[in-house]
């Protein structure tokens, strides 16, 4: 604009009245303060991300230990307290409804928050979620912990949202905190962003959160680690090395190995079904549970000694808690893989070919019962021993074949594809990559549209 041109301006300004100027000063205003809020949004949402992946990396790292300790000891004396399993649930229960009222959902009150299906997620809900999980692991109810680690870091992200100005920041907000607490619970931070942006909308990824998400669930890892909460990884390169078998789909000159790739895509079938089927049986036996048993506390009492006495039978609590202890059979000592390769072998060895359908009952009946806690990483085990059952019949190393079951179940069973990808190069080595891609896009498209969580799924119409 010119001199001249704003000089007119200005004339036209003076002829109008005394309110209409007003007006038009205020919607100035509200322009300026608009625009100022859209520049500062993105840069505020990181700083926020990176402070809040600080507290809920050091949160996650308290809970998660906690919880290693209390598994510790259960598993050295297992008819002490799986016996007590329905105790342990009936006052899970009666904490819920004398203190956590209308936050037992877990992580489906996550959901109908980040669906805008409900706007109030009390911090109770923190507290609550931990120290229940920590009686499910204590008295070896077949369970993960990753969901509480969410809500702790949802529920935190969340309510802190609410004092902010900027456009949606509560929805940035949640799925800043799911980044930070799945990350502070695995230290996988690209899979923990990739988790968050993906799973609430299925067949969308939230890209507005991107930098957030990204911020906290690296620093979540970071302070997680320096805390000194162990991380499960495998050197599945050198295992395979000392395997002599290479697991690469290129061969030659970046050619393509096509019978590998049929046998991955076939693994990645069955995996599908096997995670798919889980999320279907899952939902199936928490409603027909829910019809049979309408008294909450008779639920969890009744199906706790139930589930107790089975966790006994199977090997005094061989399938009790999270699952680590089938991971480390199926990957090597301590789930390292640094022994010996006859050691290694051994643990492998110990796998048996009931141990998936087992652990995959067991972890239906506690989650049926009402015991709070995760899914993902008895998904985990599931799937590992689950690919050491079919490694033989594909000709592949128990531990590779492991590997990408871990990955692959995880996939169909949460109806998510870019995590589990990156959860298996953030484990075991970004070096088979490609065969993680091919089994897990093949077992997410055959997973029939199930899912662990209550997603929300786009229509496409083609």
């Amino acid at each position: 604009m010119n001199f001249s041109d704003f000089s007119k301006a200005s004339q036209q300004f003076n002829q109008f009245s005394p309110e209409m100027k007003e007006q038009m000063m205020k919607m100035a205003k509200a322009r300026v303060k608009e625009k100022l809020l859209k520049w500062f949004a993105t840069p505020t949402f990181v700083l926020l991300g990176i402070v809040l992946g600080a507290v809920i990396g050091a949160l996650t790292a308290c809970f998660g230990d906690i919880s290693d300790r209390l598994s510790a000891i259960r598993d050295a004396n297992p008819l002490y307290f799986i016996p007590a399993l329905a105790i342990g649930g009936a006052a899970i229960v009666f904490a819920y409804k004398k203190w956590g009222r209308w936050t037992e959902r877990g992580m489906d009150q996550v959901f109908a928050v980040g669906l805008n299906k409900e706007s109030d997620f009390p911090l109770v809900s923190i507290p609550m979620a931990a120290v229940s999980t920590w009686l499910t692991q204590l008295f070896g109810g077949s369970a993960g912990r990753e969901g509480a680690a969410m809500q702790i870091g949802s529920a935190l992200s969340y309510n802190i949202s609410k004092k902010l100005p900027f456009e949606n920041a509560a929805h940035v907000m949640l799925v800043t905190g799911l980044a930070a607490g799945f990350a502070g619970i695995f230290q996988a931070p690209m899979a923990a962003t990739a988790f968050a942006l993906e799973v609430l909308l299925v067949g969308h990824l939230e890209l507005g959160a991107l930098l957030p998400a990204a911020a906290a669930a690296f620093t979540a890892c970071k302070v997680s680690s320096m805390l000194g909460f162990h991380k499960f990884s495998v050197d599945l390169n050198s295992v395979l090395d000392a395997s002599g078998f290479s697991a690469s789909v290129f061969t030659n000159e970046g050619a393509l190995d096509g019978k590998f790739l049929v046998k991955l895509a076939l693994m990645g079938v069955l995996f599908g079904i096997v995670g798919g089927g889980f999320a279907k049986l899952l939902g199936l036996s928490q409603d027909f549970f829910a019809k049979k048993f309408p008294n909450s506390i008779k639920r969890i009492a009744i199906m706790g000694v139930g589930i107790s006495a089975l966790l006994l039978v199977f090997f005094q609590g061989r399938y009790a808690g999270l699952g680590t202890n089938l991971l480390d059979m199926c990957f090597g000592i301590a789930g390292n893989a640094t022994g010996s390769a006859a050691e290694t072998a051994d643990l492998i060895g110990n796998v048996a070919g009931y141990d998936w359908i087992l652990k995959f009952a067991l972890t239906i009946l506690t989650l049926s019962a009402g015991f709070i806690g995760g899914v993902v990483t008895p998904l985990f085990a599931i799937g590992a021993t689950f690919g050491v059952f079919v490694a033989g019949m594909f000709g592949m190393p128990a531990a590779l074949a492991a590997a990408l079951g871990f990955a692959a179940v995880f996939a169909s069973a949460s109806n998510t594809l870019w995590a589990p990808i990156l959860i298996a190069g953030e484990i075991f080595g970004f070096n088979c990559l490609p065969a993680f891609f091919i089994v897990c896009t093949v077992a997410y498209i055959c997973n029939g549209g199930q899912s662990i969580y209550k997603q929300k799924k786009i229509r496409i119409k083609i």
